[in-house]
């Protein structure tokens, strides 16, 4: 089975659509959303659609999805995030590829919601990424065995870059995987400066990321961590 983490705050508008592409799945699957403190309908919406709802004290994905993953059973873990959909099929495409015992976990390719040529090719860039390196974002429903996941030790608690620090340790563990079709992920967080703006940003704050990771002792500590957390993450 497959235990679906979805760590959420706030999330009443786009959690709906989320949890709809999910009950189009047809693999066996239990569904956690790790409420942070939500002052909106996202824990009654949550609920209602038949998810598990755990509170979490800690408004932080890697702690809210670490606390998921304590929690629940499935043999195979898919961290979702709140506003990303699945693509009908998906879930049989992930346990198709875990037949193969080399394989570790892995994302899938991703596609915004938004018409914009310039995140379409940040999408196509990111799949040849996923591909040659086996680097994922949160945005692109990662996925990995729990036996994988627990040796990893999970998710750092960084505010940032958590997710790209675990994909990046699960590809030098194993074998990972990209599939197809993409998800779907809101493109709000590019509305407010634009999508260019945007990405050049996100990628100047990559590549500190990586030059700081690469040099003992492997923490992202940079002083602009904090303030980027909101521009990344929300």
């Amino acid at each position: 089975m497959t235990s679906i983490i979805i760590p959420a705050c706030n999330e009443a508008a786009h959690l709906p659509a989320t949890l709809a592409s999910v009950r189009t799945q047809t693999e066996p699957c239990e569904v956690i959303v790790i409420d942070a403190q939500s002052t909106d309908e996202t824990r009654a919406i949550a609920e209602h659609a038949g998810a598990r709802v755990i509170a979490s004290a800690r408004r932080q994905r890697a702690a809210q999805m670490n606390a998921g993953a304590r929690a629940t059973r499935g043999a195979f873990l898919l961290f979702l995030h709140a506003d990303t959909q699945l693509a009908p099929g998906a879930l049989t495409k992930m346990v198709r590829a875990f037949r193969d015992p080399a394989t570790l976990g892995g994302g899938f390719a991703r596609r915004y919601d938004a018409p914009s040529a310039v995140l379409r090719l940040t999408c196509a860039l990111a799949e040849v990424r996923t591909r040659c390196c086996g680097w994922f974002l949160g945005d692109q429903a990662m996925f990995a065995r729990r036996s994988a996941f627990e040796e990893l030790g999970g998710f750092r608690a960084w505010d940032i870059f958590e997710d790209l620090d675990f994909s990046r340790r699960l590809a030098r563990a194993g074998r990972v995987v990209t599939l197809r079709p993409p998800v779907i992920s809101a493109g709000r967080r590019f509305a407010k400066r634009g999508a260019v703006r945007t990405t050049w940003n996100d990628l100047r704050l990559t590549l500190g990321y990586l030059v700081a990771a690469a040099s003992p002792p492997h923490d992202y500590r940079g002083g602009e961590a904090a303030a980027a957390t909101t521009a990344l993450h929300l």
